[in-house]
């Protein structure tokens, strides 16, 4: 039957193209004003790290001025100071895997000759930071705990860099020289591109990751500036030893913490280490530590901008409009065929089968307004990108993947048949004999 419902719902649209036309047409621009919008939020609030955002936790303490709340009421600080960072991680030991890392940058002076020098973007942190974050490796690996301890000149370089500087091949044990200092390599990472970049939202979190990595013991001792955020709520005297002392916040501190038994030993040695601090006359604000988990994180620090949401809602306001004209489009169309409707009743059709008729109708109706959705959405998502074509970070938020395509044609489908459900119904009610009569 339903073959035959098929062929029937092609006959009638192809009896009324202009109809038709309009009906598609007016799914698919509501589709399109969605899945635009949609297709943004989706890629925001997407799970940077499927299968361990549950078990690694952003660590925050309260160090901040007595005098004065930090953003707000119970409003942490977003980073933590060097002190604390040392600190934590000497404190966890080997007991807890923590990583801890500031964003810098360094210029990079090709061996050759041939190229001029360029800045690059670097990720100064601890041995960890890959296997904590599930970094994947095109050759070698990384460093280990003990050239963090020894301070190793070693580094690690993204995909593009490497293909910059060495065509992409493996150049594991070759050096490169940055400020004048040259480092070993030992890996090379694959594409990596989380989105948003879950482990540094204090920093634009839609910006691609860094370039190159470097034991935070080589960065600090060299005195390598933050190129990140940093906040200090106390003056200190001036130089890179003092600041190194100060309560100057700009240190991003994570911990995988796999099970609750080991969140909660993590609280409590958080709790200690805060005690001990305030013995020696830090953190005078009452004591306040949170661990938020990848997704928490996110949600805390409004990755997913309010803007987004709103736009969304009016989307959907616009797609219900469009469906409201697709109704009225609709009954015009049953209106035109009622005497059809009607001698088919009148030959023994039920009501149900009038009504799968329709429906079917609808949905192919449907399909049509997705396909049309999705190259609408297409255009969309290209005319944002122009828009803002000066970000950089642009690009990465206006990629439409199979789920978001699937879901635009189901959406299409869900929205013509709930817009052809009062027209069917009453297509499915006329009463034959009173058209009958009028021939």
């Amino acid at each position: 039957m339903l073959r035959y419902y098929l062929k029937l719902g092609m006959l009638s649209i192809r009896a009324n193209p202009a109809l038709s036309a309009l009906m598609v047409a007016a799914i698919g621009i509501g589709i399109g004003a969605c899945m635009t919008i949609m297709t943004i939020q989706h890629v925001m609030s997407g799970n940077p790290i499927p299968g361990k955002s549950d078990s690694l936790y952003y660590v925050q303490i309260d160090s901040w001025d007595p005098n004065n709340e930090y953003n707000g009421p119970n409003e942490l600080p977003e980073q933590l100071t060097y002190l604390d960072a040392t600190g934590i991680d000497a404190a966890a030991g080997d007991e807890f895997r923590v990583v801890w890392s500031y964003k810098s940058s360094r210029i990079l002076q090709p061996g050759d000759g041939a190229d001029l020098p360029f800045e690059v973007r670097t990720r100064a942190t601890s041995f960890r930071f890959f296997s904590m974050f599930a970094l994947p490796f095109r050759y070698g690996a990384s460093w280990d705990a003990a050239a963090d301890r020894n301070r190793e000149q070693v580094v690690v370089l993204s995909s593009a860099l490497n293909e910059r500087l060495f065509g992409g091949g493996n150049p594991v044990g070759e050096s490169v020289t940055m400020n004048g200092d040259v480092y070993r390599v030992v890996g090379v990472l694959e594409p990596w591109l989380p989105v948003p970049k879950f482990y540094d939202v204090t920093n634009n979190p839609y910006e691609e990751p860094e370039e190159a990595y470097l034991p935070v013991t080589v960065a600090v001792a060299a005195e390598h500036d933050s190129a990140g955020n940093t906040n200090c709520w106390k003056p200190f005297p001036g130089g890179y030893e003092a600041f190194l002392n100060s309560e100057c916040i700009w240190f991003q501190m994570w911990a995988e913490l796999p099970t609750a038994a080991d969140k909660s030993r993590f609280e409590q040695l958080l709790a200690a280490y805060v005690e001990e601090q305030k013995t020696l006359g830090r953190f005078p604000r009452e004591m306040h530590n949170e661990l938020s988990d990848v997704m928490e994180w996110m949600q805390d620090n409004e990755v997913v901008d309010d803007d987004v949401s709103v736009l969304l809602g009016l989307a959907f306001l616009f797609l219900v409009v469009c469906l409201l004209n697709t109704i009225g489009l609709l009954l015009a169309k049953v209106m035109r065929r009622t005497k059809d409707i009607s001698l088919r009743r009148a030959l023994g059709a039920s009501k149900q089968t009038l009504f799968a008729q329709y429906v079917v109708e609808a949905g192919l109706i449907g399909i049509g307004g997705g396909v049309l959705g999705i190259a609408l959405t297409w255009l969309g998502l290209r005319g944002i990108e122009n828009l803002f074509a000066g970000y950089d970070f642009v690009e990465r938020l206006v990629t439409m993947d199979w789920v978001m395509v699937l879901l635009a044609v189901g959406l299409a489908v869900v929205s013509a048949l709930a817009a052809a459900l009062y027209p069917t119904w009453r297509a499915a009610n006329v009463t034959p004999a009173s058209q009958l009569r009028i021939q």
